[in-house]
């Protein structure tokens, strides 16, 4: 009985910590290379001689070295003009939404007026709304108005998309400012304006690079409305439309075509790492004195 009771004995705790830590870790390995596997198995397409990759059961490793489709797709098409394009397009869109979800967001939070619930259930609703509804009305004000092939005419239509989830980000992050704060910079002689700026705004960081990361990746994937607002003629496709019209007729070049897609999807991901760091709250500590 006593040596049945032994090996009965449930294990050490620090044994089924090991083991539960060992299961995560596999856990996360099989994430991880799932995630990782369709970016490798793009690598692999386009690096490797193109006969490999069209070959029955293809090899899962590399089979041979060919760099020429990163460059052919800047010497055959416009690959350089497109992300000059969408870098433009992206930038004006953030600046956009960062100045006017400033001002909804802060209207939302901190101001009392009447109108504020319904008018936050109205954004709200905004994103229920496909831009396929309203594209056609829009491009015929666009026309009637000569804004058509205009980037900055097109940032304003994204960013009008872009803006109601920037407002609320921005509002959560306000909300949770403590109120002493906007309470002592009144007391001190600032207006609304000058609390927003001087307040508001330094204790908001995180809210605001979640506002530049929103308003960059959604003008920088967006399609719908750059492929109706700008010409294939008009040297200013993004590279979200440029990469479509790699597309033939009676061929695709799917090998340049994964080196274009690529080399697009590398900028978003830049952006992100430099920024990652600003994206940590907690800066409000300290702003209240105890």
């Amino acid at each position: 009985m006593a040596s049945q009771s032994a090996y009965l004995a449930p294990a050490p705790p620090r044994l089924r910590f090991r083991g539960a830590k060992a299961i995560q870790i596999a856990i996360l390995v099989i994430v991880c290379v799932l995630i990782m596997f369709p970016i490798y198995w793009m690598l692999l397409s386009i690096v490797q001689p193109y006969k490999y990759s069209l070959a029955y059961n293809p090899s899962l490793f590399f089979r041979g070295f060919d760099l020429s489709p990163f460059h052919t797709v800047f010497l055959n098409y416009s690959m350089g003009l497109w992300l000059w394009n969408s870098t433009q397009l992206a930038l004006i869109v953030t600046v956009i939404c960062l100045g006017l979800s400033l001002l909804g967001a802060y209207a939302l939070s901190k101001l009392r007026w009447k109108a504020k619930p319904g008018f936050g259930f109205f954004i709200l609703l905004t994103q229920m709304m496909p831009g396929a509804i309203i594209i056609v009305p829009v491009l015929r004000l666009y026309r009637s108005l000569g804004l058509v092939n205009s980037l900055p005419a097109l940032a304003f239509v994204q960013a009008a998309f872009a803006l109601p989830i920037c407002i609320w980000i921005l509002k959560n992050v306000f909300d949770s400012v403590p109120g002493e704060v906007m309470e002592a910079a009144l007391t001190e002689g600032c207006g609304e304006m000058g609390v927003l700026w001087r307040m508001m705004l330094p204790l908001s960081i995180p809210g605001l690079v979640a506002v530049c990361v929103v308003g960059f990746f959604f003008s920088w994937n967006e399609f719908l409305f750059a492929s109706t607002f700008i010409s294939p003629d008009s040297g200013l496709l993004p590279g979200s439309v440029g990469l479509g019209t790699m597309q033939g007729l009676y061929d695709t070049p799917i090998q340049l075509l994964l080196a274009a897609g690529f080399i697009f999807a590398l900028p978003p991901v830049v952006f992100y790492i430099l920024i990652q760091r600003y994206m940590i709250s907690g800066l409000t500590a300290g702003a209240v004195k105890g």
